[in-house]
């Protein structure tokens, strides 16, 4: 299944398949999840932490959030090991447009910085 992340103003950014797969809003595959953390299916580079539907940045601090997910970064997390590179998945059918959150409240130590496209141009 596959679930809308947003942005820190409520702009629909991505779509993550849980523990899998993150693809832009055009269905574009942009990120694979192994061991808890996003890396770029373009580079294979780390991206940064996955805690459930929330996407962090290198440094601990949110990037994309689901509404189904508490938003709250953590301390800066050690880099992984580089992961095995994932075979690219099947383009999924593009899911309906969701309703635009509320916005949340600022997480303490902020949001990321950085917007999504950066964040995946790593």
């Amino acid at each position: 299944m596959l679930y809308p992340l947003f942005d820190k103003d409520c702009e629909l950014v991505c779509w993550i398949k849980s523990n899998d797969h993150i693809f832009d809003t055009d269905m574009n595959w942009v990120a694979y999840i192994r061991n808890g953390h996003a890396w770029s299916s373009e580079t294979g580079n780390w991206l940064g932490p996955v805690k459930g539907l929330l996407l962090l940045n290198q440094s601990g601090q949110p990037i994309a959030w689901n509404p189904k997910e508490q938003v709250k970064g953590t301390a800066r997390p050690p880099r992984p090991a580089r992961a095995a590179r994932a075979a690219r998945p099947a383009r999924p059918a593009r899911p309906a447009r969701p309703a635009r959150p509320a916005r949340r409240a600022t997480p303490a130590g902020g949001w990321a910085n950085e917007s999504i496209f950066a964040w995946l141009g790593q």
